[in-house]
Order: structure tokens, then sequence, then C-alpha cells
């Protein structure tokens, strides 16, 4: 090959080369003359979140806090993966993303997969309403009719708050059904509408929804809301998560991020028109469908997140909210099987929140002082009831209680019942909102009022240990004795030890005036 052909293919192939090399560059070339001849070329860095279309995650994408966010020199990116959330835990872990969204009991689950890639900085909302268990009301109506049924369907969405509050009632309810992973009651669904359209065509007995489905679904009277997030507390509770190793290379940017979060939802405080706005640009509902689903979630402000949920305290006052969500969520998961043993590293769970920011806002930001935080105690304050008036309220369902065991033939609470009593009331505090029966039951032998008197004794022992130690308001609890009337149904094959050992028991139903 002569000298010149050789040079004639040399320069034909570094043509193709820098082609196909401007080719690919072309794009990016692009977009750096674009960057320098924009406002976006003074951005000192990019900040990635992964998110979903859920409506407490809207402040954290939406206008404003994308404006205050380039106004401080950094460019907000959400990324939408439809509430993939192994998919985000598998982006989260690879450093693909800055930040993420989740709920506690997801970021479990799907984290505890990925060595928790991320570290909690922020609780951003609690869900008020917008999750619900609806039923047909001529097939389930309530709560305890899943524990004796033993045919019934329900549609949900799998891996997400929806399976959650599934699992959640049937654990504190005692629904043992309701873990069995293979049942046939499993109607695994595509998201809320699909779930909504199942129960409507009668292919399901009970859906669980959010929002607007919930509302939608409950103009037609044949369907009963079973159990909504109205009513719970520390279950369904959004987080925003941040990459460790970008905490680490990039506090101050990560502080930035939370600052001007907490400052944008101080601006929607004092301007709800201007979240209503967000929340038509974001769903394209309606004004009114919007407020509606404003009404099913609770955002926290840094005030809140700093006293209620990491425990720092406040003028005296402090909750470490997010350590017992965390535990109560790992409690049902083991329930559930979804973990062998305790999946938090070294079943810490301060392992997985980190105040700092939190903390250093607080000395910071001193407006936040004044900016109409709730108060500490969100408690319903429940009204003192005739015994007329308990008589007419309705029963939601009968907490999980295993035997609280007294001293032979006396009302003094053993050791162990007491320590059962605790772990009761722990479940009790996720249901802020309904009232209490506590119902003692005695076997069926003996004299009648004797056995009466016994279980209504028993019964209040159980409250007055409530009060004094829990300071649960006293209208909400009431104790009664029922004595032998109301004996438990005997299992298949049961022995009669067996039985008599399980009928004197003492038993804390749930009821609502909203029912």
């Amino acid at each position: 090959m002569n000298t010149r052909l050789k040079l004639f293919l040399t320069l034909i192939i570094v043509g193709s080369v820098g082609i196909v090399g401007f080719y690919f560059a072309r794009p990016h070339i692009i977009k750096g003359g674009q960057l320098i001849t924009s406002d976006s070329g003074r951005a000192q860095g990019i900040v990635t979140i992964g998110i979903d279309n859920w409506v407490g995650y809207i402040p954290l994408c939406g206008r404003e806090l994308r404006k205050r966010l380039h106004n401080s020199g950094i460019l907000l990116q959400c990324q939408d993966d439809n509430a993939d959330y192994p998919g985000r835990m598998k982006k989260f872990h690879a450093g693909n993303l800055d930040f993420a969204v989740a709920t506690v009991d997801s970021y479990i689950l799907n984290g505890a997969r990925e060595e928790f890639p991320g570290t909690i900085v922020a609780v951003i909302d609690e869900s008020k309403g917008g999750d619900a268990i609806i039923g047909r009301k001529d097939h389930i109506s309530r709560i305890e009719e899943l524990k004796i049924k033993s045919s019934y369907k329900i549609a949900f969405t799998p891996s997400s708050p929806s399976e959650h509050l599934l699992k959640s009632i049937s654990s504190h309810f005692d629904i043992p059904a309701l873990r069995d992973k293979r049942g046939s009651w499993r109607v695994e669904v595509n998201g809320s509408q699909d779930a909504r359209k199942q129960l409507e065509s009668g292919k399901v007995d009970a859906a669980v929804l959010w929002e607007p489905d919930v509302s939608r679904v409950l103009e037609d009277t044949r369907f009963v809301k079973l159990l909504g997030t109205e009513d719970t507390r520390k279950l369904i509770v959004d987080i925003l998560v941040v990459n460790r190793e970008y905490a680490k290379k990039y506090p101050d940017r990560a502080k930035t991020v939370l600052s001007q979060y907490f400052h944008t939802l101080k601006a929607y405080r004092d301007q709800p028109d201007l979240l209503l706005e967000e929340i038509q640009s974001a769903t394209k509902l309606s004004s009114q469908k919007s407020s509606a689903l404003l009404k099913g979630v609770r955002w926290f402000n840094l005030t809140e997140n700093a006293r209620d949920w990491f425990g720092i305290a406040i003028d005296g006052q402090s909750r470490e909210n997010l350590v017992e969500t965390i535990d109560s969520t790992v409690e049902i998961l083991l329930d559930h099987k979804d973990f062998p043993t305790n999946p938090l590293p070294d079943h810490d769970p301060y392992r997985l929140q980190y105040r700092y920011f939190v903390e250093e806002l607080l000395k910071e930001i001193s407006q936040f002082g004044s900016t109409g935080e709730a108060s500490l105690s969100t408690e319903k304050k429940f009204a003192t009831l005739t015994l007329d008036q308990w008589e007419t309220l309705t029963e939601v369902g009968t907490l999980r209680v295993r035997p609280i065991t007294f001293q032979s033939g006396t009302s003094d609470l053993s050791a162990e019942g007491k320590e059962e009593i605790n772990q009761v009331v722990s479940n009790l505090d996720h249901y802020p909102n309904f009232r209490v029966l506590i119902k003692g039951h005695t076997g069926v032998r003996g004299d009648l009022e004797a056995n009466r008197a016994l279980s209504l004794s028993r019964a209040e022992s159980v409250r007055n240990y409530i009060l004094e130690l829990h300071k649960t308001d006293p209208n909400q609890l009431r104790a009664v004795g029922l004595g032998s009337d109301h004996p438990l149904l005997r299992d298949p094959g049961e022995g009669d030890r067996a039985y008599e050992y399980r009928l004197p028991r003492v038993e804390l139903t749930l009821v609502s005036e909203a029912f």
C-alpha cells in the first residue's frame, strides 16, 4: 500500500471518528452553550430527588421551591418513578439520586435490601384521610367482619402504603387471614383507580384507596369506610431521605434544600391559594377536588420536625415520634414475615435518622418560631358521655391482646399483665380519634353476678393502669364487666382445658361516633 493511500485512509478514519464524536458531543455542546448564556449557568449544582405523584410531595417539586432553590444557586430535578420503591432505592444506592421520598414502611422494606443508602433528614407529612379501607356495605361493613368471615376479596396496590395499612390493621386488630401472603383474599391491582373499579364492579368486597378515589366512591351509598387515615397516627408517614455520600460531600447544599423547603411550607401557610394552584397544576383537577386532596394530608414544619419527630427539646417539650414510628413499623413487618429478624443495622432505629440539619436550621431561622405550628399535643379531646350515649357508639374493631393476667381470683394486675397493657397502648396510640371499651370477661362456671363483678373490677384495673401510666384522656375509656355472658366461640378441635383458659380475658374495642 503506497504512502498516499495510507494517508488518504487515515484521513477518512480520523474524519469519521470526528464526525461520530461531534454527533454524540453535539447535545452536550449545545447544553453547555445554553447554560453559559442563561440564568441556569449561575447554578452551583444540581439536586435530584426521586419522587412519585402523591399529593404530599408536591411542595418538594413545585414551582415555589424550584424558584427558591434557583435563587440559592441550585437546580432542582425531580424524577417521578410511579412509586417504584425498589427501583428508587437501587438508584439511591448507586448514587443516581441525591434525595428520595418514601414512607417509613417502604424505606425499611426496600432500603434494607440496599443497606439503607440514605438517612432520614425530615418528616414531610402524614396521611390524614388520604388513604382508606372501603367496604361494600352489604358484604363487609366493619373491620371486625374481616375476622369472622371466611371468604372475601380485597383489592390493593402491593408494595405501597395501601398494603402497609392492611398489614397494620392485621397486626393491631389480630386478623390472621390478612397475614397470608398467598391468601385468596388478595387482589393486587395497579393503583387506587384500578382498585376502585374492582370495588364498584362488585369483583371485590373491599378495597384500599387513596384520594381522590376515596371521596368519589363514598358518594355511592353502597360503600362504607372501614378505616381511614384521618383516624390513625404514625402509620403512613412520609419522609425525606438524603443520600449518605451526598450529605457528607455537600452538607451545605443539603441544608439549603431543607431550609428552602421549610420556607416554601411557610409561604403556603401564609398564602393558601398558592398551594392550591400548585395542586391544580400538578393534578389537573378542579379547585374543589384539589381542596379535597389537601384535607387528606398534614405537612410538618421545621419546629414540628424538631420537637415532635426528632426529639429536639423546644420550651421543654419533645417527642421521638420518628423513632417510635420506625420501631412500630418493624414490628408490623416482622409480624408479616417480611423479614426473618429485625432489619435495622444493629437493631438501632437511630441509624436511619440524622437530625443535624434540623438542629442547625433551628439555630439559624428564627422566623420559624412563630409560623403557626401545631401544639405538641394533637390528641383529640373527648367530651363526657352518659351511659346511654356510650351504648349508641359503633364498634370499629377489637385490638389484638394477648392474655392480661391477674392474681388468681383478684383484679390485681401481674407484672406480665402490665407489660401486655403497655404493648396494647402502643398499638392504641396509632388510633387517637376512637374511644375505647375495656371489656372484662370470665369463664362460664360460677355465680353469674360474682363473675360480672370480678370482670368489671378487672376491666377497671386495666383502665386505671392506662390512665395512671399513659396519661390518656379519661373520657376516652370506659370499663364494662360482661362476666360469662359473652363467652368466646370454641375453636375446631379445641379441648375443654384450652377453651376454659381462653375465656377469662380483657378486650379493648375501638368505638366511634362517626361510623
